[in-house]
């Protein structure tokens, strides 16, 4: 599968905002976005006029990369969306709040987004009692996501457990640190995404 092998840095300059790629770096004084918040290349630091289109699709490019998903996945959550019932916008994040990778991020197992990625890809979660190794599966209130007892001692899920104290659980996830777990408590609200996203310019983007 195609996926982005640069620097994650650079994606956070392009959009001008911190997209938190990096874990528990994006909190410090190493944040590259902090030290040089234009975007990249020789002509970063000129100020440009947006059109209409260019900020639609940066706000597009801004929420795909920061749940790590590609353009071909992107479109299919939104056309799933559109079909649903209630607002587009709204169940586009939802959907992309409720991948197993971002929940298992959201719970505090892993650093980043592209950690639990990696993470689940080894088989390391079961969800429900059952072993699961798809990052994009969808999350429903209820369901159980642990840590195998065998990987519990893994370095970098008790570093990221360190780390949830500050950035904190939001509260349609149930977290249970000492036990390796959480648990789907409700489906995500707009209000439990607190990263400052403007859904409606990716709905007039697509309905061009």
């Amino acid at each position: 599968m195609a996926r982005y092998t640069k620097a994650k840095c650079r994606l956070c300059r392009r959009e001008g905002e911190k997209l938190f790629l990096k874990g528990d770096r994006c909190y410090t004084d190493k944040c590259s976005y902090d030290r040089r918040p234009y975007a990249p290349g020789m002509a970063g630091r000129a100020r440009k006029k947006l059109s209409d289109y260019a900020v639609q699709l940066r706000e597009k490019q801004k929420v795909r990369r920061m749940y790590g998903v590609l353009e071909g996945q992107f479109r299919a959550y939104f056309q799933r969306a559109d079909s649903m019932k209630g607002v587009t916008g709204t169940n586009l994040l939802a959907m992309l709040e409720c991948r197993l990778d971002n929940t298992i991020y959201r719970l505090g197992f892993a650093n980043s987004r592209d950690q639990a990625r990696q993470l689940v890809r080894h088989g390391i979660f079961m969800l429900n009692g059952i072993r699961v190794n798809v990052p994009s599966m969808q999350v429903s209130p209820g369901d159980v996501i642990e840590v195998r007892e065998e990987a519990r001692k893994i370095p970098v899920i008790t570093e990221a457990q360190e780390v949830i104290a500050r950035r904190g659980c939001p509260e349609w996830l149930v977290a249970d640190g000492a036990a390796f777990k959480g648990e789907v408590k409700a489906m995500p609200t707009r209000e439990d995404i607190q990263f400052p996203i403007n859904e409606q310019l990716i709905v007039e983007l697509y309905s061009k």
